[in-house]
């Protein structure tokens, strides 16, 4: 089962990649809108004012070795590489993916020297790294791939420096703490991991109790769900511009199913089902 998530994801953002570029850039995550959601933005500017308002957030200053964690195509990770002057090494499962990053970091001249930019094809549970080689980790949106959420986290805690910061941001449920899922918000959210190959998703606490039980200390956590609640609206209206509907009708039934159900996030935005949840946390 695990080996099957792996080939829906890579499959999922071989095909939509391109697409999601050509309409809205090079980051492929929720945008900011203030803490309230009410500001209004050009969508590509929401997008780089999240990355930063998360590292002002966890009071990031000096970094020197950046793990991106799911980069997509090198968005995040160049942002970060040229923010501190650091070497970003991006992982993704994704080829397609990881050539375009490489490109874009290229052009960019970002590939050689430093600060540098390098992109591998790599499993998040089991990465291709030595123990404490990275004094940050940044993972924006991709936890909710994972299949294995503790074994994700065992990983970042181990490639992770003495002294070093993670910062994980995911899709998250609920809290279930006072209340248990519903068969609705199941059901709900049964949805959601179809059209967009994700194993399941856990609350926040959820996860800070798994950061402790890993190791990690000083964890902080935040839920900024207002925050980047419009994003789904504003994905939406972009769907119905020509440069999109030719570019779907030219992808895999995968990314227009995604497309068509865009509504499953927003609505879960709206009922408070689905969460955007922060993590900051540190390996002393």
């Amino acid at each position: 089962m695990v080996a099957d998530i792996y080939q829906q994801i890579q499959q999922f953002y071989d095909e939509s990649s391109p697409l999601w570029e050509q309409v809205w850039g090079e980051h492929m995550h929720h945008g900011f809108y203030g803490m309230d959601g009410s500001l209004r933005k050009e969508r590509r500017q929401a997008q780089i004012d999240l990355i930063q308002e998360i590292l002002t957030w966890a009071g990031v200053e000096t970094v020197e070795q950046v793990l991106d964690v799911g980069c997509g195509i090198g968005g995040s990770t160049l942002y970060l590489a040229q923010q501190f002057n650091a070497i970003a090494t991006g992982i993704t499962l994704s080829p397609v993916q990881a050539r375009r990053a490489t490109q874009r970091a290229q052009e960019a001249n970002l590939f050689v020297g430093k600060p540098a930019a390098r992109f591998l094809v790599a499993n998040a549970l089991e990465m291709p790294f030595e123990d404490a080689s990275f004094d940050l980790i940044w993972s924006l949106e991709s936890g909710e791939h994972m299949p294995d959420k503790t074994q994700f986290l065992k990983e970042c805690y181990r490639v992770l420096k003495p002294g070093g910061k993670l910062i994980f941001v995911t899709w998250c449920h609920r809290p279930i703490t006072d209340a248990p899922l519903t068969a609705a918000e199941q059901h709900h959210l049964s949805e959601i991991y179809r059209v967009y190959c994700l194993p399941y998703v856990i609350s926040l606490p959820e996860y800070a109790a798994i950061a402790q039980a890993v190791g990690f200390q000083s964890i902080h956590t935040a839920d900024w769900s207002t925050a980047v609640a419009p994003f789904w609206e504003t994905v939406m209206d972009s769907v119905w511009e020509w440069q999109a509907i030719v570019g779907l009708l030219r992808t895999g039934w995968k990314t227009i199913q995604a497309a068509l159900a865009l509504n499953l996030m927003r609505d879960g935005y709206r009922s408070g089902l689905v969460r955007f949840g922060l993590l900051t946390a540190t390996r002393h």
